[in-house]
């Protein structure tokens, strides 16, 4: 070869040898220009040909302002999908928010919105109280765009209501069963849940509207399903922003039974005249269960204590047996006062016309006693005059009637139709 076509053969591989350097250079020098931006970078490089160290710079464009929806502390957070200056999809979005709507420190996401989201909406959980701005900033690979717009001011309150006070009824019985009224309080305008469960019976629900100024009132329940025995009440309140709260209870008892009449007994006194009506004799009526002493005399406020009534002035219990041999009772001490009436079965009073009185003062006075344990109330006859007749026959038969409005402790009436006793003489 000549000297001539040597060199200059030599110099054209110099300059493509010089060529392929210079274009690698540019592209390493592209690549630290982008490194020294670190991670957020927004530009980076891509090749655009098949040719060796042809390329070009994209750029991830800035992230689309999300918005959001709040429900008790999450918050869902949505936005439209961002691209490169070049078009192409990035691989994924960071969230975060702010407590301002400038400036601030930002607060990473949690619950779907953490780390790198794929997709283009999360629910960010565990919000705390307050206003929050959210924003978007789209990845790809190592590069990220330009943080996006906050959000619209977003309003959380994670703080859950109270627990509403329960007021039930302490008995559901045969009165109002079909209509059991239940209220209550909990914080204005929000809506509280009430759950009824007992035996026998699937749940009941109904959800009630708070007013503004906290009460609450179930539309009365009809309890006709359960079992006798507890029924229980559960409410939850939910405020405005989703936020549930804890439960307040209460209990019922149902009993729906209504008592009745179980004995009539004639009591002779002890050492007294068998066969003879006179002071120290005595009736006792048996219950199946426990009256509401209150139902029986108006001044007995204890349904688990023995109740008397005697002595003398007002507190005075008048023991009356008529001509036709009923005895009643009466006592001004009692503001109401229900016993009935007692047909004795024999005739204790000869005198026709006259009713027998039993009264007298302290000790030695008439007396009415409830005892809820024993399930019986006992006339006892005070001073008066004795009857005339001494009655020999064992074949007496005293009968108990009722008046209207004796109840058991829940409530259910005792029937007013008359009971007759086993034989039994004063």
């Amino acid at each position: 070869m000549s000297p001539l076509r040597q060199s200059a053969a030599s110099s054209s591989s110099t300059r493509v040898t010089m060529g392929a350097w210079n274009r690698a250079l540019v592209i390493i020098l592209g690549i630290l220009l982008v490194s020294w931006g670190g991670p957020a970078a927004s530009a980076f490089w891509s090749s655009v040909s098949s040719n060796f160290g042809a390329a070009r710079a994209d750029a991830v464009a800035q992230g689309a302002k999300p918005t959001t929806a709040v429900s008790g502390s999450s918050v869902t957070v949505t936005w439209t999908a961002s691209t490169t200056a070049a078009g192409r999809s990035v691989t994924g979005y960071s969230i975060v928010r702010y407590a301002s709507a400038t400036g601030g420190t930002a607060v990473a996401a949690a619950g779907t919105c953490a780390g790198t989201v794929a997709g283009l909406s999360c629910v960010d959980t565990g919000v705390t109280t307050g206003n929050w701005y959210y924003t978007v900033t789209p990845k790809l690979s190592q590069w990220q765009g330009a943080e996006s717009t906050r959000s619209a001011v977003t309003a959380v309150d994670a703080t859950a209501p109270l627990a509403p006070s329960v007021t039930a009824p302490p008995y559901v019985y045969s009165g109002n069963v079909t209509a059991v009224p239940v209220s209550g309080t909990a914080e204005a305008l929000s809506s509280v849940t009430l759950t009824v469960t007992g035996t026998g019976a699937l749940p009941v629900t109904q959800t009630i509207s708070v007013n503004s100024s906290g009460n609450w009132a179930a539309t009365p329940l009809n309890l006709s399903a359960f079992s006798p025995g507890t029924i229980n009440y559960s409410a939850q309140a939910t405020d405005a922003a989703g936020n549930t709260g804890p439960a307040g209870v209460a209990t019922s008892t149902k009993d729906v039974s209504s008592p009745t009449v179980t004995g009539v007994q004639l009591n002779n006194r002890s050492g007294g005249t068998l066969g003879k009506v006179e002071q120290g004799d005595s009736v006792t009526l048996t219950f199946s269960e426990p009256l509401s002493a209150n139902t029986i005399c108006g001044a007995w406020t204890s349904n688990t204590t023995t109740q008397a009534q005697n002595g003398n002035g007002s507190s005075q219990v008048v023991v009356n047996i008529s001509a036709g041999d009923v005895l009643t009772v009466t006592g001004t001490a009692c503001t109401t006062l229900r016993v009935g009436s007692i047909s004795l079965g024999g005739d204790y009073n000869t005198n026709t016309s006259t009713a027998l009185t039993f009264a007298g003062n302290n000790t030695s006075g008439s007396s009415l006693t409830w005892n809820p344990t024993a399930n019986t109330l006992t006339i006892t006859l005070g001073a008066g005059t004795s009857g005339g007749s001494t009655l020999t026959s064992t074949t007496i038969f005293p009968t108990y009637t009722p008046v209207t409005g004796l109840t058991d402790v829940a409530g259910n009436p005792l029937g007013t139709g008359p009971f007759q006793g086993a034989p039994s003489r004063f």
